[in-house]
């Protein structure tokens, strides 16, 4: 299988630790099943050898800075006893317009929690805190840098003191801060002992304030040299309800259901600016794309040089062509960049490997063949089934783009579930089967197709292809369609065919796709291999 290097946010691995400068925006861990990975799921789910990772400590999903996994039961359990005793030091590095009244002092109060927020009074966990001047100059103007020690590890702890002590954090309006893009608290440092070797080492990651937060984020989970594009802008979670922008290549292009806004325009030009995007495109999103032609659907230029009619991105070290002259979809859906990987690397989950590289795959509704490159490049034999032929053309460029040679591959035009039953009838059966239709279709053989209505009949007529221990992809972009409801459908339809679920394991959209209160999950996919 393909070896893709770690995540970038990755400072430091030996046999029993992972350090990683975690970005601003991203949970520790995920608060709910269904709403979203935080960074210890990422990163479990990731590599093979981090399928026991051990979270020993938190940081607020707004603060940055560096975070200790557990790589061994033996730096699990010396971790833990270290943060017990209060061995570990740990230096934050905060941002606050008011500034320190004396040069180091000490907050103790005890600390319970009040609706959102957490309160210092009469009962609660003891909580203290060392406050020290930083003696650091800003990049942002009206504010003062300040060094916190903390002494216990109370949720929100540094906040409150700060908060209590007239010195809220820039950024933190939970606690009285003025308002700024992020809150401006980062774990600069941390001591731990050596698990292995029992010697004091610190890790470090500077603090940088000024830098735009939504694309430090992106730099922490995207290999930049293998990849360039991921989206950049996603709605309200980056504070921009109903605006999505992502980076393709030298491209960006901008989608919202109206023409942008003089602040939209401005934003999408300094975004241009940071990424070094010579142009850029907008997409007017319309529910009635079935309607319109591809000249209506597709993206318009509005910035910079225009695009040539095909153009190549890369992700993960693949290429794929994109267009923005082929109506309402560009080439690639962006939110699958996780899955495609593991395709590529052969590696699904903590403890769920894809198995051997000489898979047989089948890639239904494969639209430009994102999926079937992957697999392929990792050695597999894919069959690509799609109702398009445009769409089945422009992924035979793809593997050609890749060195693949398309002959030595299917493609098949037609409608799914008539050529599901062809290859049922034929004794076709494949190692693993993507499952990744639109939301909604229309064909002569089948008439139209619902993903909400239709999905459970599409597994049903899929299993029959699945080999015992096979492994089954399914997903969906259907928003308002409850994740429990779409993984009973699936369910529902291995226990009518008497097929055993042996192992699950459920992905929301990547971290680059941030999921928020105001902007909730709406991407559901799930690996299931099926005895």
């Amino acid at each position: 299988m393909s070896q893709i290097s770690p995540a970038p946010c990755v400072l430091h691995e030996d046999e029993h630790l992972l350090v990683v400068n975690k970005p601003a925006g991203l949970n520790t861990h995920a608060p709910a099943p269904f709403a979203g990975e935080g960074l210890y799921d990422w990163l479990r789910h990731r590599e093979a050898r981090w399928a026991k990772l051990a979270i020993i400590h938190r940081l607020d999903k707004e603060t940055s800075g560096v975070l200790v996994f557990g790589k061994t039961p033996q730096a699990n359990r010396s971790l833990t006893e270290q943060f017990t005793r209060r061995d570990v030091r740990k230096k934050y590095l905060l941002l606050t317009e008011h500034g320190l009244k004396q040069t180091e002092f000490t907050a103790n109060s005890k600390i319970t929690r009040l609706g959102e927020r957490y309160i210092s009074g009469a009962t609660g966990e003891a909580a203290e805190t060392i406050f020290r001047n930083a003696n650091l100059k800003s990049k942002i103007p009206n504010s003062t840098f300040v060094e916190a020690e903390p002494l216990t590890g109370r949720t929100h702890q540094i906040r409150v003191h700060a908060a209590d002590h007239g010195f809220p954090i820039l950024g933190d309006t939970l606690y009285g801060g003025s308002p700024f893009p992020r809150v401006c608290l980062h774990a600069a440092e941390i001591t731990v002992r050596h698990p292995a070797s029992d010697k004091l080492v610190t890790f470090r990651a500077p603090a940088d304030f000024a830098a735009d937060a939504r694309l430090a984020l992106r730099a922490a989970v995207i290999d930049a040299p293998a990849t360039n594009v991921g989206r950049l802008i996603h709605g309200a979670s980056d504070g921009w309800p109903g605006w999505f922008v992502e980076r393709l290549g030298d491209w960006l292009l901008s989608q919202s259901e109206s023409e942008l806004t003089q602040p939209q325009q401005a934003e999408l030009a300094r975004l241009a600016q940071q990424v070094s995007a010579r142009g850029a495109y907008h997409k007017i999103l319309n529910r009635q794309v079935r309607r319109t032609t591809p000249g209506e659907t597709s993206p318009q230029h509005i910035l910079g040089e225009t695009a040539p009619e095909r153009f190549e991105i890369h992700e993960n070290s693949i290429r794929f062509e994109l267009s923005f002259q082929e109506g309402y979809s560009v080439g690639l859906f962006l939110d699958q960049h996780d899955n495609r990987r593991r395709f590529l690397t052969g590696h699904i989950a903590a403890d769920f490997p894809l198995q051997n590289s000489k898979l047989e795959v089948l890639n239904t509704f494969a639209y430009t063949c994102g999926f079937s490159v992957c697999a392929a490049k990792a050695g597999a034999r894919v069959t690509s089934l799609d109702l398009s032929k445009k769409y089945l053309e422009w992924g035979r460029r793809n593997f050609a783009l890749n060195g693949l040679d398309p002959a030595a591959h299917d493609f098949i035009f037609g409608d799914a579930f008539d050529w599901l039953r062809r290859l049922a009838k034929k004794s076709r059966a494949f190692d693993a089967i993507v499952l990744d239709p639109p939301t909604f279709s229309q064909s002569k053989e089948h008439g139209a197709f619902r993903v909400e209505k239709d999905f459970g009949k599409l597994v049903t007529a899929t299993l029959p292809l699945l080999k015992s221990g096979g492994v089954l992809l399914a997903s969906t972009n259907a928003a308002d369609w409850e994740p429990e409801s779409f993984l009973a459908s699936v369910e529902d339809a291995a226990r009518a065919a008497r097929r055993k679920i042996l192992q699950r394991h459920y992905v929301p959209q990547p971290p680059d796709f941030p999921v928020s209160r105001a902007e909730p999950a709406y991407l559901k996919t799930c690996w299931f291999r099926i005895g």
